[in-house]
């Protein structure tokens, strides 16, 4: 398996955009990191001008699908496993649910944001929780003010909106996180 991860807009045409509903002109540069946090911590319609590529390369055709269940400022490619065109020899009655596929997500910040509270939750399946968190960490390098926010429900909430919670929210690693999360953003 292999992640590849390409920021494709940048953080200037955030702030311009911010600006511009403000009746004010382009900033001209790259915002300050307050200002990233204060418009990821509200969630402004801004960020979704911030936009990143991500492939992943031979995960289970499982994990894919729980990918392409998020419809909101997402694109997601997928790669075929028809017959005629992989030439594998098997027809897709044969091919098990965790047959390798490639997937390309073309998604902005919320939806990074949104996926993350999701697909980083104990109670997802554990295999996408692991790609979930290996996209994650990689964003961690390109865009580390945007990984701040990229945390399980439980802790942009204060609370967890399981139906039957996993418990993490009685530990001391969840009440460090969850300081962390909200004292970061001041």
């Amino acid at each position: 398996m292999e992640i590849k991860i390409e920021r494709v807009t940048s953080w200037q045409r955030v702030v311009d955009a911010a600006r511009f509903t403000e009746r004010k002109d382009a900033l001209g540069h790259e915002p300050s990191d307050q200002f990233k946090r204060h418009i990821l911590r509200s969630e402004h319609s801004p960020i979704r001008l911030l936009e990143y590529d991500i492939k992943i390369y031979d995960i289970p055709y499982f994990s894919a699908m729980h990918f392409v269940r998020h419809f909101m400022g997402i694109e997601k490619f997928v790669s075929t496993q028809r017959p005629d065109r992989t030439h594998s020899g098997k027809t897709r009655h044969e091919l098990p649910q965790d047959a390798p596929v490639n997937v390309w997500l073309s998604c902005n910040a919320q939806a990074l944001i949104n996926i993350s509270r999701v697909r980083i939750c104990n109670k997802a399946d554990a295999t996408t929780r692991n790609f979930w968190l290996e996209v994650v960490e990689k964003i961690s390098e390109i865009d580390p003010i945007l990984y701040e926010f990229l945390v399980p429900s439980c802790v942009a909430k204060g609370f967890c909106p399981e139906i039957q919670p996993c418990g993490y929210t009685d530990t001391q690693g969840y009440k460090q996180l969850r300081y962390d999360y909200v004292e970061g953003a001041k």
